[in-house]
C-alpha cells in the first residue's frame, strides 16, 4: 500500500472537534491545503502503529516485595508485534523522569521506534498497582492523574504523531486508548484515522473495556466505540467485554453487530474456548490448540492480538492467523508478566 506526497501533514492540515446534541456525539474535520512537510523517516517507516499509553508498574509477589516493570495493553501488543518482525512505533506521551527514561529504554531494547513517543517536561507517567490471585487472573490500581497521555493529541507535537498514523500500514488501538482522551483528543485522532483509511491503512481494534477508564458512564463508553468502530477494518474484542457494554448473549451476535458497523474482519476472544473469525461469508471457530493453565493472564489477550495481526501482515489467512495468536497466548500465561522474559530487555 503505497504512500504518497498526498499523504504528508502539517499543523494546518485539518482540525478535529466534537459537539454534542443532546445523545449525538459525532467527530467532525476538515481537510485543507497542505502548505508544508514534516520529516519524519524513522516513524514512518513502521508497518504498524499502536496508540495507547505505557504505565510504570509495581507488581506485588507472593513474599510481598514489589517488582518494578512498565506495560500496557497496546504496548504489549507493540512489543509482540516488534518481537515477530513487525517494524512496529508506539504513539504515547510521557514525562522527563527517570522512570520515563526507562520506558524508553524499554522500547528501544525491545526494536519498537520511539519517534512518537512525545516527552512532557515536568510531567510523570501513569503508576499501577498489581495483584494477582490464585488462578492467574489480576487486579490493577491505577493513579493516572496528570499523566501527559491523556494530552497525546493536544500536545505541540501532536501533528508528528498525525502524519505518521497516515503514513502506517496498519494502526492499532483499543478501548483503553479511547478511555484516555479528552472530547478534542478523540476528536482528533478519529479524524486522523478516516484520513489514514483513506491512504489505505487498515484499523485494527480492541474493545478492550475497562470501567473505571470511564468512570462508569457506559453510554459515553457505548458512543465513543459506535464512533471508532465506524473506522474500523479489523475487530479483536473479547466476548466477556462485549457482553458487559453491549448486552451480546453470544460471540456470534458480537460479529453480527459489529459487521452491522461495516467491520470486514473480526475474531472474537473467548477465553479458553474457540475463537470466532468472520470475515466476509465466512466464518469459523479456530479452538484452542493447547488449554493451559494461567500462571499469569495479564496480557492474553494483548499477545493474542499482536499474534493475529502479525499473521495478518505477513499474509496469513484469517483462520491460521487465529491459530497463530492462540499459541502465542498460550506462552504469555505459562510466564509471569505482561512481557515474556528475553536476553537484553529492559526493565521486565
Amino acid at each position: 500500500m503505497g504512500r504518497g506526497a498526498g499523504s504528508a501533514l502539517n499543523a494546518n492540515a485539518f482540525h478535529g472537534s466534537l459537539y454534542c446534541q443532546g445523545r449525538c456525539w459525532k467527530p467532525c474535520f476538515q481537510e485543507r491545503k497542505v502548505k508544508e512537510r514534516m520529516h519524519e523517516p524513522e516513524a514512518k517507516s513502521a508497518r504498524a502503529v499502536c496508540v495507547g499509553e505505557v504505565v510504570i508498574e509495581l507488581k506485588r509477589a507472593a513474599d510481598g516485595r514489589f517488582a518494578l516493570s512498565c506495560g500496557g495493553d497496546t504496548f504489549n501488543t507493540a512489543v509482540y508485534l516488534a518481537r515477530a518482525g513487525i517494524e512496529t512505533a508506539f504513539a504515547t506521551a510521557i514525562g522527563d523522569d527517570p522512570y520515563s527514561d526507562s520506558i524508553m529504554a524499554l522500547a528501544a531494547a525491545e526494536g519498537l521506534s520511539s519517534r512518537l513517543i512525545l516527552r512532557v517536561a515536568g510531567r510523570l507517567p501513569a503508576l499501577g498497582l498489581i495483584e494477582n490471585g490464585p488462578t492467574g487472573e489480576h487486579s490493577v490500581r491505577y493513579w493516572r492523574n496528570g499523566a501527559p497521555v491523556h494530552e497525546l493529541f493536544e500536545l505541540p507535537d501532536w501533528m508528528r504523531v498525525a502524519e505518521a498514523l497516515v503514513a502506517a500500514k496498519l494502526i492499532y488501538f483499543s478501548g483503553i486508548t479511547l478511555s484516555l482522551f479528552s472530547n478534542i483528543g478523540l476528536g482528533r485522532f478519529l479524524a486522523v484515522l478516516e484520513m489514514a483509511r483513506g491512504q489505505g491503512a487498515k484499523v485494527a481494534f480492541d474493545g478492550n473495556f475497562r470501567p473505571r477508564g470511564w468512570k462508569g458512564d457506559l453510554a459515553r463508553t457505548r458512543t465513543v466505540f459506535i464512533e471508532a468502530l465506524k473506522r474500523v477494518d479489523i475487530a479483536l474484542p473479547t466476548f466477556d467485554d462485549e457482553a458487559v457494554i453491549w448486552g451480546d448473549p453470544s460471540p456470534q451476535a458480537t460479529v453480527a453487530r459489529l459487521q452491522a458497523f461495516g467491520v470486514s474482519e473480526i475474531v472474537v476472544k473467548n477465553g479458553p474456548n474457540s475463537a470466532l473469525v468472520a470475515a466476509g461469508t465466512m466464518q469459523e471457530f479456530i479452538p484452542v490448540p493447547e488449554v493451559v493453565v494461567p500462571v499469569d493472564a495479564t496480557a492474553a489477550g494483548d499477545g493474542f492480538n499482536a499474534g493475529y495481526l502479525a499473521a495478518r501482515l505477513n499474509g496469513i489467512d484469517v483462520a491460521e492467523a487465529a491459530s497463530a495468536a492462540h499459541r502465542l497466548a498460550g506462552d504469555v500465561i505459562r510466564n509471569t508478566g505482561a512481557l515474556v522474559r528475553r536476553a537484553g530487555a529492559a526493565m521486565h
